[in-house]
C-alpha cells in the first residue's frame, strides 16, 4: 500500500513531500487511529420521568434511567465509575457508566450522565446495542486499521489530482500533504504485519504459554509504535528473543469485582512496565457494529503514551490507538542566520504573551488559596516524590521548597530529553525565595546558540513554573477541581485521585520547534514538555510564550474532563481530537486578550513568524480568518491541529457575542475567598440568586469573556466521550441552561450558525480521522428568528454615556448586537 501511496505521490510531481524536512527539527511519531461508532450520541433534551423524580440521590437516578437504556441488551450490565461526581458550583453529578458484557468491559461502551433535582439534563450514549435481538454479538477477526488506511489513501489520491506541484502556489498546499503524508506514513507503514507475523514460524512458535498471546500482540504493537526504524528491524528479526525476554505478571484480587489486569516487564522501547487488560471494543460491520475482544494496553515511551486495542487472537490486529501525548504543531519556519511573603519571580507577568509584547517584571507569588492553599512551593511530606525514601513518624508534615517544586507543578531543565525528572536541574532561590535571574541570550554562531540559550535555564524553569501555576489557580477556579480530576500531589482530602501534579520540562533535550502534554488518567502525573525553537538567532524558547504553555496545559484539562477523570481515551482523533488543540488555541488567546480588542496569532514569537504556526490569526473578521465548518473538507485540514483551528476560530466569534452582550474584564481571575471561605461577589460575579427552597444557585460571571470561560469548561463536562462538533457546541449551549436559565440561548446559536455550525449543518461519511463531507448550517433555532426591525437608532450624541438618566439607546445597540454580522461590531462600545 505504501508503494502505491509513494507512487502516486512521484506521479503528482511532489515526490518529495514525504522526505524530511531541511530544517533541523524533530518530528515525533504518533499513532493514532480508531473506528467511528455510527451508534453513539449525545442527548441534550432534558428527561423528566416520575421514576427519576421520586429519588433525590443523583446515583439512583442514573441507575434508574440506565437500566431501563440496557434492559434489551443480551448479557449486558453496567458499572458505575468512581470518577463519577458533583460539581459543587453547579450542583450537577456528572455520572460516568461503563459497559460490560459477559462480565467483560466494553471500552469504549460509554454512558455519561448530567443529573440534577431529578432530572437527567443530558446524556451521551455510545452502548453497545446487536442490531437484532439474539445476534452473534462477537467479531473474531475484522481490521478497522486497513480500511483506516485505505480511506485516507483514497483522500490522499484524490486532493493529488487537484495539486501542481510545479506552481509555487501550491505550496501551502504542499506542505498539508507533507503533514498528511506523516500521517498516512506512520500509521499505516505497518498496516499488513499482523498478517505476515501469523504466518512466521519463529513468532507463532516462540515460547509464551504463561501468558497466553499477550506478548505477541504487545510486540506487534511496539514494532508499529517504535520511531525507530531500527528496532523495528531488529524485533522483526528475533522475535522469539523479545517474546521471551518480556515478563508478564497477572495481578489478582482476593475479593471485590475487579477486572482481571496484568503488567509486563522488558518491552522494547518502553520506559515503565506496560499495564493491560482484556476487554472488549466496538467496531463497525457494514450497517452493524459488532464485539472484538481486545488487550488494552498502557505503554509509556520516551514521547509518546499510549492507550491501544489489540485483538487479543492472532492475527493481533490495531483496532484502536490513543496517544495521550499531545503536540503543537512544528511550523515551516526559515533556518535560523549563522552567527518572606511568599516567593518573588521575575518573569513576564500573567498576560503578557511574550518578549515582543512586554517587559519582565518582579511579580508576586499571588497564589489563590481556594486552589493552592499552601501556596506553590509547599506539599505534605508523604506526597513528596523526593521524599520517599525517608521514614518519617508523621509524614503528613508539609516540606517548603526554596525551588520550582511544590503541589501543582515540578519544573526543571530537561537537556538530555529522557523521561529523568526528579533529580533534574531546578533553580534555587534561597530562604528568601527570590526567583531573580538574568535573561539577556545574544546572537552568537550557530553551533553555540544551543549553549547560549541553557545559560538562562534559571530564568527559563521559572517562568514555565509561574506560568503553570497560574493556569492550575484559573482553571481551578471554574471547576477544574480534585474531583474534576486535576494535577496535584495532595488534595485535601476533597476528593479525585492524587500524586499527579505536572511535571514540566524546561528547554526539553529530545527536539525543537515544539511542544507537548501527556495525559494519562487521574493519579498520574502528567507530563508537559516545552522546546527551544531554533526559528531565530538567539534561539527562542518556548517556555517564554505563555500561548503555547497554556495551549500544552489545556490538553490535560480537556482530557481529565471529558468522559471523565479516569478515561484519558475521549479526544484520540478525528473531530474530538481537533477540539482537544481547538480549546487550548482558545483559552490561550483568550487569556492574552484585552478590552481593546485585536486579531491573535498562535505561536508568532516563537515560531518567528508573524502569523504564527496556524493556517489563519484568530480574528472576527471572514477576509481574515474564513474558517467555517466546510472548511474541515479542505485539502490540509485532516490533522488535528488543523480541525482544532477551525474549532478555536468558532468559539472565539461565539466568545465575541457574549463579550457584545455582557461586556469584558479585564482580570479572568474570581475573587479569593474571604477568610470564612465564602466567595466574594465583587464585579465579578452577578448578586447571587436563591431557588424556591432557598439553595443558593451558582454563581454567575457577569462579563462576557469570563462567562465563555466558565461555559466552555461546564460544556466539556456535560458532552460525551469522542465528541463531534455537533455535540460540543450543544455541550456549551446546555451549559448556558444549566448556569443562567438560558438567557444566552440565542447569542450562542447565532454565533454558531455564523461560522456554520446553525441548526441545518451536517456532515456525511465521518471517518476516523476527521474526513467527510459537510455542509454549513446558517440557521438558528425558531425561537431566535426575529423579523421585527429594529428600534429608531438614537439621535447623535445620545450613547450609553450621555449621562441624561435614561437608557433609551439600548434597544437600538442590543438589536445591532444580535442581527449583526460576527465581525461588523467590536467591544467595548
Amino acid at each position: 500500500m505504501r508503494r502505491l501511496f509513494v507512487a502516486a505521490i512521484a506521479a503528482a510531481g511532489l515526490a518529495g513531500v514525504l522526505a524530511h524536512d531541511s530544517h533541523p527539527v524533530s518530528r515525533r511519531k504518533t499513532l493514532s487511529f480508531g473506528p467511528v461508532l455510527p451508534h453513539a450520541a449525545y442527548h441534550t433534551n432534558p428527561v423528566y420521568h416520575t421514576r427519576l423524580l421520586r429519588s433525590d440521590d443523583p446515583y439512583e437516578v442514573a441507575r434508574t434511567f440506565v437500566e431501563d437504556l440496557v434492559r434489551d441488551i443480551p448479557g449486558g450490565s453496567y458499572q458505575i465509575r468512581k470518577d463519577s461526581y458533583t460539581d459543587q458550583a453547579t450542583g450537577v453529578t456528572h455520572v460516568y457508566v461503563r459497559q460490560y458484557v459477559n462480565g467483560i468491559e466494553v471500552a469504549d461502551g460509554d454512558i455519561n450522565l448530567n443529573v440534577k433535582d431529578g432530572v437527567v439534563l443530558s446524556y451521551g450514549d455510545s452502548f453497545f446495542r446487536p442490531k437484532e435481538a439474539g445476534a452473534q454479538a462477537f467479531q473474531r477477526d475484522v481490521d478497522p486499521h486497513s480500511e483506516y488506511c485505505q480511506s485516507l489513501e483514497r483522500e490522499i489520491a484524490d486532493q493529488l489530482q487537484h495539486i501542481d506541484g510545479s506552481k509555487p502556489q501550491h505550496g501551502v498546499d504542499r506542505d498539508a500533504l507533507t503533514q498528511l503524508g506523516y500521517l498516512y506514513d506512520w500509521n499505516c507503514q505497518f498496516v499488513n504485519l499482523p498478517d505476515f507475523m501469523s504466518e512466521s514460524p519463529d513468532f507463532a512458535n516462540a515460547e509464551d504459554a504463561a501468558s497466553g498471546d499477550v506478548t505477541r500482540a504487545l510486540l506487534q504493537f511496539m514494532i508499529a509504535a517504535t520511531p525507530s526504524e531500527e528496532l523495528s528491524a531488529e524485533i522483526l528479526g528475533n522475535t522469539g528473543k523479545y517474546i521471551s525476554d518480556m515478563r508478564v505478571t497477572f495481578e489478582h484480587h482476593l475479593a471485590g469485582d475487579h477486572p482481571p489486569t496484568f503488567t509486563v516487564d522488558n518491552v522494547p522501547d518502553a520506559v515503565n512496565p506496560v499495564k493491560g487488560r482484556l476487554a472488549f471494543v466496538q467496531v463497525p460491520n457494514g450497517d452493524a457494529t459488532s464485539l472484538q475482544l481486545v488487550w488494552k494496553f498502557e505503554v509509556e515511551m520516551k514521547d509518546n503514551w499510549y492507550e491501544a486495542a489489540v485483538s487479543a487472537e492472532a492475527p493481533h490486529r490495531i483496532i484502536s490507538v490513543v496517544d495521550w501525548a499531545s503536540d503543537s504543531p512544528v511550523p515551516m519556519a526559515p533556518i535560523p542566520p549563522k552567527g518572606g511573603e511568599g516567593a518573588t519571580y521575575n518573569v513576564f507577568a500573567w498576560g503578557i504573551n511574550d518578549p515582543s509584547v512586554g517587559e519582565r517584571s518582579i511579580q508576586k507569588e499571588n497564589f489563590d488559596t481556594l486552589a493552592s492553599p499552601l501556596g506553590w512551593h509547599a506539599l505534605p511530606y508523604a506526597n513528596d516524590p523526593e521524599s520517599s525514601h525517608l521514614r518519617l513518624k508523621d509524614s503528613s508534615k508539609i516540606r517548603n521548597t526554596t525551588t520550582t517544586w511544590g503541589n501543582n507543578v515540578f519544573a526543571h531543565e530537561d537537556w538530555e530529553g529522557r523521561n529523568n525528572w526528579v533529580n533534574n536541574y531546578r533553580p534555587d532561590a534561597g530562604a528568601n525565595k527570590v526567583f531573580d535571574f538574568k535573561y539577556n541570550p545574544q546572537v552568537t554562531l550557530t553551533d553555540d546558540a544551543l549553549e547560549e540559550a541553557q545559560k538562562y535555564i534559571n530564568a527559563t524553569v521559572t517562568q514555565l513554573f509561574y506560568t503553570s501555576n497560574l493556569v492550575h489557580d484559573l482553571y481551578y477556579r471554574y471547576g477544574f477541581n480534585e474531583v474534576a480530576g486535576n494535577f496535584q500531589q495532595h488534595n485535601f482530602g476533597r476528593g479525585g485521585q492524587e500524586n499527579d501534579a505536572v511535571i514540566a520540562n524546561a528547554q526539553d533535550g529530545s527536539g525543537y520547534n515544539n511542544a507537548n502534554f501527556m495525559t494519562p488518567p487521574d493519579g498520574q502525573n502528567g507530563r508537559c514538555r516545552m522546546y527551544l525553537w531554533n526559528t531565530a538567532n538567539p534561539y527562542r524558547d518556548g517556555d517564554l510564550e505563555a500561548g503555547i504553555v497554556i495551549h500544552e496545559l489545556s490538553h490535560g484539562l480537556s482530557t481529565r474532563l471529558t468522559g471523565g477523570p479516569a478515561n484519558s481515551g475521549c479526544l484520540g482523533w478525528g473531530e474530538s481530537g481537533g477540539m482537544g488543540e481547538g480549546w487550548g488555541d482558545f483559552l490561550a488567546t483568550t487569556i492574552r486578550s484585552n478590552r481593546n480588542y485585536s486579531d491573535y496569532a498562535m505561536g508568532s514569537w516563537a515560531a518567528n513568524q508573524e502569523k504564527g504556526i496556524r493556517n489563519y490569526p484568530y480574528s472576527l473578521d471572514e477576509t481574515v480568518n474564513p474558517s467555517t465548518y466546510k472548511t474541515l473538507d479542505k485539502p490540509g485540514y485532516w490533522g488535528v491541529h488543523a480541525i482544532g483551528e477551525v474549532w478555536a476560530q468558532i468559539l472565539w466569534v461565539v466568545s465575541n457575542r457574549l463579550i457584545a452582550k455582557h461586556g469584558f474584564v479585564d482580570d479572568l481571575f474570581p475573587p479569593k475567598p474571604l477568610d470564612d471561605g465564602t466567595i466574594p461577589e465583587g464585579d465579578f460575579y452577578r448578586a447571587r440568586e436563591y431557588d424556591a427552597q432557598g439553595k443558593p444557585k451558582p454563581l454567575v460571571p457577569k462579563h462576557g469573556n469570563s462567562l465563555v470561560v466558565q461555559l466552555v469548561l461546564d460544556g466539556m463536562k456535560l458532552q460525551p466521550c469522542r465528541p463531534s462538533f455537533f455535540d460540543a457546541r450543544d455541550a456549551i449551549i446546555t451549559a448556558d441552561k444549566t448556569l443562567t436559565g438560558g438567557e444566552n440561548f440565542c447569542e450562542l446559536w447565532e454565533g454558531f450558525a455564523s461560522r456554520g455550525l446553525g441548526v441545518d449543518a451536517k456532515v456525511e461519511g465521518r471517518t476516523p480521522w476527521g474526513g467527510g463531507v459537510r455542509t454549513n448550517g446558517v440557521r438558528v433555532p425558531a425561537e431566535c428568528s426575529s423579523d421585527v426591525p429594529p428600534p429608531e437608532e438614537p439621535a447623535p450624541g445620545d450613547g450609553d454615556d450621555d449621562d441624561d438618566g435614561d437608557d433609551d439607546d439600548w434597544p437600538w445597540l442590543a438589536w445591532v448586537v444580535q442581527h449583526s454580522t460576527p465581525y461588523s461590531w467590536r467591544w467595548p462600545f
